[in-house]
C-alpha cells in the first residue's frame, strides 16, 4: 500500500492513544531514566527540576525519535532513551525560559516554573537542564551527539532571540516568521528524526529524509501553536493563551489578518494592540473569522505537512515511514479540531 492510501486510514485514527501505544514502553523507560537524573542535580535544583518533570507534555519529540529508532533492538534501546532524555531537557529549559519571556503563568495546567517560584528561578532552572542535557550528550562514545545537540540548542536560542528583536513589528513578513519557527521549533523536531535514525544506523539519506520530515512537521505544529493562541481553549490546550499577542509577537494569523485589512483597518488594529495590556482576543477572532483567516493559516499548516510526507515517499519500506505518517495524522487532526471547535 502507497503512503497516500495509508494517510487517508490512518486520518481515522489520529487520537494521542494511536501516536504513543507503539512506544509506550520506551516512553515509560524515558520518564523512569529523567526521573533518575533529578538526583544528579544538586539539592537546591532536585526539587524544581522534579516540578518541571511532573508537568511535562506529549513527549513529542521523542516520540519522534524513538518511531526513526524503530526497530529497536534491546542494545538500541538505552541509547535512544538517553538520547531522547537529551532532547527533552533542551526542550523543558526553552519551555521554562519562554514562559518567562511571554509571561505565561499555566503550562500543561499547571502554574509554570516563573509563576510558581519567580522568573530568577526559573532562569537558573532552565540554564541547569540545559547544562544536563549537554552532561547527558558527553556521555555517548562520539562527540557526534555532543556536536549536533549543540548547535542545534545554539540555533533554538537565535530563533528565540530572532523573535524578541521581532517583538512589536507588524510588518514582519511570512518569510521572516517562518525562519523563526524554523530554528525555535522545528530544529528540535528534525534533530529528533535526525538521532533516531542514525543510532539506528538507518542509510544516510534515509537519515537525512526524516530530518527533513521532522523539521516540516515542527514547523506545521508551530503554526497549529499559533493559532491555538487564539482559537484554543486554556483548559483544552493546558497553557495560558493570548500570550503570545499580549508579549507583541505578530505570529501567522495575525500576519495573515493585517495583509487582508485596509491601511486604516491596520493602523487601528497595530495601535490597539502595542497599548491594551490584555488585547480583546475575541474581537480579533471575529475579525480573522470574517477575512478567512484561518483556512488560509491551516493552508500554511497543510503545505507543510505534505512537504513532510513527501520527504519520506521515497522510503515507504521502511518501518519508521509508517509510524511518522501516525503523527503527521495526530497533528492534522489536532489542527482541524481546533478550526472546527
Amino acid at each position: 500500500m502507497l503512503l497516500t492510501d495509508k494517510r487517508q486510514n490512518l486520518s481515522r485514527l489520529a487520537g494521542l492513544e494511536t501516536v504513543t501505544s507503539p512506544v509506550r514502553g520506551q516512553l515509560e523507560s524515558l520518564q523512569v531514566f529523567m526521573q533518575a537524573q533529578v538526583n544528579q542535580f544538586e539539592p537546591e535544583v532536585r526539587d524544581l527540576v522534579d516540578y518541571c518533570l511532573r508537568n511535562g507534555g506529549k513527549r513529542i519529540r521523542p516520540i519522534l525519535l524513538f518511531y526513526c529508532g524503530w526497530p529497536m533492538e534491546d542494545h538500541l534501546e538505552d541509547d535512544l532513551v538517553k538520547a531522547a532524555s537529551v532532547i527533552e531537557y533542551v526542550h523543558l529549559a526553552t519551555l521554562v525560559h519562554d514562559d518567562i519571556l511571554d509571561g505565561a503563568t499555566l503550562r500543561h495546567n499547571h502554574p509554570t516554573v516563573s509563576e510558581k517560584f519567580g522568573s530568577n528561578v526559573a532562569v537558573l532552572v532552565g540554564d541547569a537542564l540545559f547544562a544536563q542535557a549537554m552532561r547527558l550528550a558527553s556521555d555517548f562514545p562520539t562527540v557526534k551527539i555532543c556536536r549536533a545537540v549543540s548547535s542545534a540548542t545554539r540555533r533554538v536560542c537565535a530563533g528565540e532571540i530572532a523573535q524578541t528583536f521581532q517583538s512589536g513589528n507588524s510588518t514582519i513578513s511570512v518569510e521572516e516568521y517562518l525562519h523563526i519557527v524554523d530554528c525555535k521549533t522545528a530544529e528540535l523536531f528534525s534533530l529528533s528524526c535526525l538521532l533516531g535514525a542514525d543510532l539506528a544506523g538507518y542509510p544516510a539519506d534515509f537519515v537525512q529524509a526524516v530530518g527533513v520530515f521532522g523539521r516540516h512537521l515542527g514547523v506545521a505544529y508551530q503554526i497549529f501553536d499559533d493559532l491555538a493562541d487564539f482559537l484554543g481553549r486554556e483548559e483544552r490546550i493546558g497553557k495560558t493563551l493570548g500570550t503570545d499577542v499580549a508579549g507583541g509577537k505578530y505570529t501567522l494569523p495575525l500576519i495573515v489578518l493585517l495583509a487582508r485589512l485596509t491601511e486604516s483597518e491596520r493602523r487601528a488594529i497595530v495601535h490597539d494592540l502595542s497599548s491594551v495590556q490584555n488585547p480583546d482576543l475575541a474581537s480579533l477572532n471575529h475579525r480573522m473569522e470574517q477575512n478567512g483567516v484561518f483556512p488560509a493559516v491551516r493552508d500554511y499548516f497543510q503545505i507543510e505537512i505534505q512537504k513532510a510526507e513527501r520527504s519520506i515517499e521515497p522510503f515507504s519500506d521502511f518501518s519508521p515511514s509508517q509510524f511518522l505518517l501516525k503523527i503527521s495524522a495526530f497533528v492534522t487532526s489536532r489542527m482541524n479540531g481546533l478550526i472546527l471547535d
